[in-house]
């Protein structure tokens, strides 16, 4: 019933917008910052290696592993992929365009947050990143995917016909 309501009502629609411009604007500003500003994530990374430890670690061991191994030692491609990131998260969710993809990326990087031991607000973006997700095309109906998804639709469509045609 509540899924019913978030995919097909038209004040969840509006509802949604606003949870979209909000998101939006919350990595938007996040990303803006950083790429204007300077980022460098190997300070962080080095932060969430170290909370894996103790008797109750804020970070699990897979986790910090999965840092040391990988994420530290290209610390150059998270300092650029971390604000572009959020930048483009958030341009997508303000514009409504390519709304679930850009939900869907927000929530991962709010789960890599998150298992680096950062709570702040990655717990209430993910509940509301996810609501994007299951409400899908409803939550773009005040955005620009309501042309751009039929757009790339037809696109798609009209090249596999031609593709047929030809061979």
């Amino acid at each position: 019933m509540f899924v019913h309501f978030l995919r097909e009502n038209k004040g969840a629609a509006g509802i949604l917008f606003l949870i979209r411009l909000y998101l939006g604007y919350e990595w938007l500003t996040a990303g803006l910052s950083k790429i204007t500003n300077g980022f460098d994530a190997n300070g962080f990374l080095q932060g969430a290696v170290a909370s894996a430890s103790g008797e109750h670690p804020a970070v699990q061991g897979w986790w910090a592993s999965f840092l040391e191994s990988f994420a530290i030692p290209n610390v150059d491609f998270f300092n650029v992929l971390i604000p572009w990131g959020e930048f483009l998260v958030g341009l997508g969710l303000m514009l409504g365009t390519f709304t679930t993809l850009a939900a869907f990326m927000g929530i991962v990087m709010n789960f890599a947050f998150l298992f680096s031991g950062t709570t702040s607000t990655n717990p209430v973006m993910v509940i509301l990143g996810m609501l994007l997700l299951i409400a899908g095309y409803n939550a773009t109906k005040v955005g620009l995917d309501r042309w751009v998804i039929p757009f790339i639709k037809k696109s798609f469509h009209m090249r596999q016909v031609k593709q047929v045609l030809h061979h």
